[in-house]
């Protein structure tokens, strides 16, 4: 028995059937970033210093660069997407929406792209961003 009138169905109006795929790919991201944060704690309470050329010299190392650049990802990821539902579920006006969605896709790639530049910059370089 399908739910939804006749004329509903007639418009397309109901699921897109993406739900389910963003309800997974948010679990998802969200341990991922949960690990990686584990990971991040752990390794900062094994430094033998917080100090700048201890971070530097830290973060050259393949093994924490580029679990760092994938820390990085699954952060701003999970977080575009959590405001990406909020937009959806709360801006009815889709000009609103438009705006709200697109000024955020904007600003989580600019801001992952300077934080994963600034860490390759440091593994490849070991100087500062």
């Amino acid at each position: 028995m399908r739910m939804g009138s006749p004329i509903g169905r007639v418009r397309g109006l109901g699921s897109s059937k993406q739900g389910a795929l963003n309800w997974y790919h948010e679990r998802l991201s969200s341990v991922g970033t949960l690990l990686l944060f584990v990971w991040f704690l752990v390794s900062l309470a094994r430094m033998p210093s917080l100090d700048y050329q201890a971070t530097v010299r830290w973060l050259s190392s393949p093994l924490a660069a580029v679990p760092m650049v994938l820390l990085i990802y699954t952060t701003f990821w999970h977080a575009k997407d959590g405001l990406r539902v909020v937009v959806e579920d709360y801006v009815h006006d889709e000009g609103g929406k438009f705006f709200w969605l697109a000024l955020i896709n904007f600003l989580f790639i600019v801001g992952g792209a300077l934080a994963i530049f600034s860490v390759l910059k440091i593994a490849f370089t070991g100087g500062a961003a």
